[in-house]
């Protein structure tokens, strides 16, 4: 009976933390659910540009690469597919819907060297910023592993994203969008 109350007692406390746990990110989904990409036509894709298997990392607040969002189909970092439509940038991690922007929401390309929970090379990640359903800024962030297809991949968004300029950051500004 001396070990079973403490172990209780610890049991409860380890649920109660995967269910405020499980609360809060519910929350955050529910918080973040407006900005979602706006609706497109199917038929506002396009021919594709290009393409390539890349790592996601995080969709961010603009100009703020530590505050998370939990985006619906980009809420979870993992492998997925980018590709670059002339109508837009089709985004699919593995076992989450498609993320389609339309190249109109499009704000900025450019590369990144962190973002929250990930530091990389020098321009390591490539940042793509974008407008959301309620049209507010958001960054997202991926990692395309080779630097020709990273580069490929750039160089087509920028054709599509008049605003495109190609900044870098290095994440000793703070922000981790532009220097």
């Amino acid at each position: 009976m001396d070990k079973a109350l403490p172990t209780i007692v610890i049991a409860a406390i380890f649920v109660l933390v995967i269910v405020l746990m499980v609360l809060s990110w519910r929350r955050r989904t529910r918080r973040d659910a407006a900005h979602a990409p706006r609706p497109v036509a199917a038929d506002a894709r396009g021919t594709e540009l290009a393409s390539a298997n890349v790592l996601y990392v995080a969709t961010t607040a603009h100009g703020e690469p530590l505050q998370r969002l939990a985006v619906t189909g980009l809420g979870f970092r993992g492998k997925a597919r980018l590709v670059v439509f002339d109508g837009g940038v089709s985004l699919t991690v593995v076992g989450a819907d498609e993320v389609f922007i339309a190249a109109s929401e499009l704000l900025q390309i450019a590369q990144a060297t962190w973002t929250i929970d990930r530091v990389v090379e020098k321009d390591g990640l490539v940042l793509v910023a974008w407008r959301g359903g309620e049209g507010v800024a958001i960054d997202s962030y991926v990692r395309v592993v080779d630097a020709d297809d990273r580069m490929r991949l750039m160089a087509a968004m920028r054709t599509i994203c008049p605003a495109a300029t190609p900044s870098t950051t290095s994440g000793t500004t703070g922000t981790g969008s532009t220097k």
